[in-house]
């Protein structure tokens, strides 16, 4: 039986339809895709004509000769060249940039200490890497440590002190500010607290994002100097510390050099110790105008001299030149652990030649010298003759760092002479033999520093 004659006429209309719709989707599809082809031609077409074009545009743009043309059959030119062309201009743009921002590359991670003793000029040397805008600067944070832990100097207490100041210090310098929270008085609220000693003396600490606003009904008794912030968020403090390319950190209350051998060693620091030192005499002159009330005895004994001088006194001096001493001999022998990580500076250089003593500091412990530093160094080393107060980091220092010598009575530099005579020789500080030497400006205590300090 014929199939074809069986089946209702319907069907085969039906069957008809769909291949004429057939024909006309498969003629449909086929145009769409002339359509997208043609498309992707001319997009290929453009691109090729523009990587064509940038070897010269990248010799227009930056005036350097790269690598050579296409070839005159108009071929692309190679991925290789291609790359070295945007090398070599980002290459320039790197360049351009570190002119702009005045630095260089800022290499690795640093933690430099400055390790004094009170009245050496510390604060003012300090300023020197807290102007660094890389650099989380801390000032003496290991006051609330004296504070809180009590001591009692020479013997086992005094490893204890130096002990805990070095374990609090290593958790510092590897951005850990939260240690401070058990010395701090009173103790922090939600890591705030208004009591962060000198915080003002820290501009990392003093800016965004750790400057929060201001809060009136909390009083900040060490303050910022620029700006009202409120209570000090030691959360934000520590993130800005890590933050930043460089720690740097300066103290009074590390005397003893070994002490820190742990901390040059550790692998996660990469420690720069400059000892900041000062003619002992200078310094006992400077304290007596600025902790008056603990230099009472020797005022008196200098002015009266009634009273013997006490030789609890006496000792107490004599132990802190050693220990100023010790440690400076230790650094100076370059023992391996040390060698080239220590760095001895008299104070009174720095204020003959600040920006050139800057600059050795600095080189000493791989960081670069900014714009701002020196911009800071030549407006707060010109200051007024009498614009300086005891604690101010702002002197005419060409001028200001032998003023002592005519303050202090002779009878006093006597004593410090004869206690101090083994640390004053390493350091090159001249003995006075008259009241007349010691107030001659024409005869010079000081000896030439020596190039061996420098390790």
């Amino acid at each position: 039986m014929d199939v074809r004659r069986t089946l209702p006429q319907d069907f085969w209309e039906l069957l008809h339809c769909l291949k004429m719709r057939s024909k006309y989707a498969i003629l449909l599809v086929f145009v769409i895709g002339l359509v997208i082809i043609e498309k992707e031609n001319n997009f290929i077409s453009r691109v090729s004509d523009k990587l064509k074009q940038s070897p010269q545009a990248l010799v227009e743009a930056n005036g350097t000769e790269i690598s050579p043309a296409p070839a005159e059959n108009g071929s692309l030119a190679s991925l290789q060249e291609l790359d070295t062309a945007f090398s070599q201009l980002r290459s320039r743009l790197h360049n351009i940039t570190l002119q702009l921002t005045g630095s260089g590359d800022p290499g690795p991670r640093r933690h430099v200490l400055l390790m004094a003793t009170t009245r050496t000029g510390s604060s003012f040397v300090g300023e020197f890497f807290n102007q660094q805008g890389s650099i989380f600067y801390l000032f003496e944070p290991l006051w609330h440590i004296e504070r809180t832990v009590t001591f009692e100097p020479g013997g086992a207490n005094a490893v204890g002190s130096a002990l805990v100041y070095r374990d609090v210090l290593k958790q510092l310098l590897l951005c850990d500010l939260y240690i401070l929270e058990s010395f701090i008085s009173p103790a922090p609220e939600g890591h705030l607290t208004p009591f962060m000693f000198r915080r003002g003396s820290s501009r990392s600490l003093c800016e965004e994002p750790v400057c929060t606003p201001s809060s009136k009904k909390v009083f900040e008794k060490y303050h910022c100097k620029n700006r009202r912030c409120g209570p000090l968020n030691i959360t934000l403090a520590v993130e800005a510390c890590r933050h930043k390319q460089h720690v740097a950190l300066k103290t009074v209350r590390i005397r003893q050099l070994e002490f820190l051998q742990p901390l040059v060693e550790d692998p996660r620091l990469d420690v720069r110790i400059i000892q900041l030192v000062r003619d002992p005499r200078a310094v006992l002159a400077s304290r007596i105008v600025a902790f008056s009330g603990k230099y009472e005895t020797w005022k008196k004994w200098a002015s009266e001299g009634e009273a013997p001088l006490q030789e609890e006194e006496v000792q107490r001096l004599r132990g802190n030149c050693e220990s100023i001493r010790l440690s400076a001999e230790l650094g100076l022998r370059r023992p391996g652990w040390l060698r080239g990580r220590y760095m001895l500076v008299r104070y009174e250089d720095v204020a003959r030649a600040p920006l050139q003593k800057a600059e050795e500091m600095y080189r000493f412990a791989g960081l670069p010298l900014t714009p701002q530093v020196e911009e800071w160094i030549s407006k707060n080393t010109q200051a007024p003759h009498d614009g300086s107060g005891v604690y101010s980091t702002r002197k005419n220092s060409s001028e200001q760092f032998e003023k002592w010598r005519f303050s202090i009575p002779f009878k006093l530099a006597q004593v410090v002479q004869d206690v101090c005579a083994p640390a004053m020789r390493l350091f090159g500080y001249k003995l006075a033999d008259s009241p007349t030497t010691l107030a001659n400006r024409s005869f010079s205590l000081l000896e030439e520093a020596q190039p061996s300090w420098v390790t």
